[in-house]
């Protein structure tokens, strides 16, 4: 490989991966340039050892049925899973069924994107004030749980545009179903690993790009590694790092800074997208207990098929079960302002708080959760300088932020990212391929 390469990636995630691919069977050679010791970005799989099952830290679920994952993937027969298992709710000091989706849906139909914009909290004080009525008020909690939790947002932030926007993309793909890979994300990434192998793809790990000065004609990308500065030149560089990285200041850790400063559009952009906030935590226990809690019920003995657990906890309102594979695994689920009370805590102050969750939730003794739990994983993203939140989200306001976030700058300058995706998948594996994708042919276009 030259000295030089056509392109510098700077990120190993999925855009970045995505895009090299890309460029790669176009002949081009590429440098990526990752500040992590792996690949993968939000992307990050390890394998509990007793189970020998994925533990995700990052990215879970397929959402729906986006080409950008099921094509390569069924294109080398590996295994896919659909979501199973029954919902049960928490809700006034008990367990009971789930039975708000309609009315949730419902209210969610009623948002307007042809309306002038509006944050979510506003739509909904507006258009579905329960006042006095007990079931329109579980509704409105419950719809403002599943805007705050599957969106990790702000709700007095969020942009009904955005929501709107993504709910028609989550339509066209059957985004309300759920898939889970037999070995987690890190399938995606072995069939990314196999398809550069083959290209003139170099990956560099614990790189940490500090800056970066281009021109009409190329850019130079100024990096430090081991503690030496490190500097490498191409005619374009693509950058993926997460928005929540874009946006911090120029002195904090990871940060990335451009000189000359980049475009006032570019910033703008920048202001009218946001980070989400999400803990999550996923719990081993040495056996499935909740097989043997009785149900509330009449049509199930027990809670050995639940897959979803809602509640309003103010620290851990979601869980799951690896349904449909019976392990003994749960995993708990903390957006925003849950996240921000967790954030910056110990590993232990969080598992305690989780064990704590689950033992109220599920109506068993804080000692025996303790005694059953066999391993704890959680990694926090607001915390961890090369992400800086879990996924983005659009504010108010923010129509035409994604395109321009994305925007070439010259022939040297490209971005990619899930935050720059413009189908309404911002925030999903499926949408940074494809925004990756999208950076891919733009160079490719400049070469003619």
């Amino acid at each position: 490989m030259s000295k030089t390469p056509h392109v510098i990636v700077v990120g190993a995630g999925a855009a970045g991966l995505a895009a090299a691919v890309e460029l790669g069977r176009a002949g081009l050679s590429v440098t990526i340039l990752e500040a992590r010791n792996r690949i993968g970005g939000r992307m990050f799989t390890q394998r509990d050892p007793v189970c020998q099952a994925p533990i995700e830290f990052g990215a879970e679920f397929i959402h729906g049925l986006p080409p950008e994952i099921w094509e390569p993937m069924q294109a080398r027969k590996l295994k896919i899973e659909e979501v199973s298992g029954e919902p049960w709710c928490f809700r006034k000091g008990r367990l009971s069924t789930c039975d708000f989706f309609d009315e949730v849906d419902d209210i969610l139909k009623k948002m307007d994107d042809h309306a002038p914009d509006e944050s979510f909290l506003s739509f909904l004080k507006r258009c579905c004030d329960p006042r006095d009525d007990p079931k329109k008020q579980e509704s409105y909690e419950r719809a403002l749980a599943y805007v705050v939790g599957f969106n990790a947002a702000d709700p007095d932030r969020v942009g009904v545009h955005w929501l709107v926007q993504g709910m028609r993309a989550e339509e066209q793909i059957e985004g309300d179903r759920a898939f889970r890979a037999a070995n987690g994300y890190q399938d995606l990434l072995d069939v990314f690993c196999a398809e550069l192998g083959g290209a003139a793809v170099e990956i560099q790990t614990e790189v940490v790009v500090s800056s970066i000065r281009w021109s009409r004609s190329g850019a130079e990308v100024v990096a430090i590694r081991a503690s030496e500065a490190q500097m490498f030149s191409a005619e374009r560089v693509l950058v993926t790092i997460p928005l929540g990285v874009m946006k911090a200041s120029a002195d904090d850790e990871g940060a990335v800074r451009f000189d000359p400063a980049l475009p006032r559009t570019k910033l703008d952009a920048l202001k009218k997208l946001e980070m989400g906030k999400v803990i999550r935590v996923t719990l081993r226990f040495k056996s499935r207990f909740w097989d043997t809690i009785p149900a509330p019920s009449i049509q199930r003995e027990t809670l050995s098929d639940m897959g979803f657990l809602f509640s309003d906890d103010e620290r851990l309102p979601t869980w799951w079960t690896t349904m449909p594979r019976k392990l003994p695994i749960m995993t708990g689920w903390a957006p925003f302002r849950c996240a921000e009370r967790l954030s910056g805590q110990s590993e232990s102050f969080v598992v305690d708080r989780c064990l704590q969750t689950l033992s109220k939730l599920l109506n068993i003794g804080i000692d025996q959760t303790t005694e059953l739990l066999g391993a704890a994983y959680f990694h926090d993203w607001q915390n961890d300088p090369f992400s800086r939140g879990a996924y983005s989200y659009g504010a108010v306001g923010a129509d035409g932020a994604q395109e321009a976030l994305g925007r070439r700058v010259e022939n040297s300058l490209f971005f990619a990212g899930e935050a720059t995706d413009t189908t309404g998948h911002n925030g999903t594996v499926h949408g940074a391929i494809a925004s990756g994708h999208r950076a891919a042919k733009e160079i490719l276009h400049g070469l003619r």
